[in-house]
């Protein structure tokens, strides 16, 4: 079977703006133009555009997704298997959330009594959610599977009261970097204390400690400039003094 732009967007649900736009960039080029110059798309095309649906589903940027599906070794099969296998994590969070918010409403109607606790099984999931959205391709890199999969596990396991002091120390931290940076020293009282407090910010998550993971997150808050822009959101330059107070905290400067 084949489709033209028009056809192949009725199916799909994707705009013909959206395809011909794929195929300018080289994402989802059609499989041939016909002599009246409209594109034409075959059945491998088809398929490769249900396997881009299903990673922006994810939230993959069409830059990686192109990076994924033009891999030499690419392959489809084991692709779809990944896919199913994120779906049913994401639905699984929004389950969660659904929950806790028929939950709540249900507690402010009078209809049932809602553990504190329960309040935030939502909001420990869509942190999780967003940390998997934003950062989530380097820190499996960095980490392995296990390490993201075990701090997940602590984070869904923490208490009301761990949630709110993890909640209210991440807010100290932005203040007192802030602080600290002013001094222009990275050994200062206020940079130590900086340092101390992102480690004990870190444990919330982290199932184990090492001086060399904690420099190596401190390393990539610079190299990556979605970190940065998380610090310098602060004050500017607000990155390179956290890394370097860290270091200096951690005897590695």
């Amino acid at each position: 079977m084949e489709y033209t732009v028009n056809k192949l967007a009725r199916m799909s649900g994707v705009s013909g703006r959206t395809l011909r736009y794929y195929d300018q960039i080289g994402l989802l080029k059609p499989a041939r133009i016909n002599s009246s110059g409209y594109r034409i798309y075959g059945q491998k095309e088809v398929d490769l555009l249900q396997q881009i649906l299903f990673y922006r589903e994810l939230d993959v940027s069409l830059e990686d997704i192109m990076e994924i599906i033009h891999q030499p070794n690419f392959d489809s099969s084991q692709a779809l298997q990944q896919h199913y296998e994120k779906l049913k994590e994401k639905r699984s969070r929004l389950d969660k959330i659904m929950a806790t918010v028929e939950k709540t409403i249900a507690s402010i109607e009078g209809g049932i009594i809602m553990q504190d606790q329960e309040k935030f099984e939502g909001f420990k999931e869509q942190l999780i959610e967003d940390n998997e959205q934003e950062f989530g391709k380097e820190i499996r890199e960095k980490y392995g599977e296990k390490k993201v999969e075990e701090s997940n596990a602590k984070l869904r396991g923490m208490s009301q009261e761990d949630y709110n002091a993890l909640t209210k120390l991440g807010e100290e931290i932005m203040e007192l970097l802030v602080k600290a940076y002013k001094t222009g020293d990275p050994h200062s009282a206020e940079a130590q204390e900086l340092a101390a407090k992102h480690k004990e910010w870190l444990m919330y998550s982290w199932s184990t400690y090492s001086k060399e993971a904690h420099a190596g997150l401190a390393e990539m808050y610079v190299a990556d400039e979605r970190f940065t822009a998380f610090y310098d959101k602060a004050i500017k330059g607000g990155t390179k003094f956290l890394r370097d107070s860290i270091m200096i905290y951690l005897g590695l400067e």
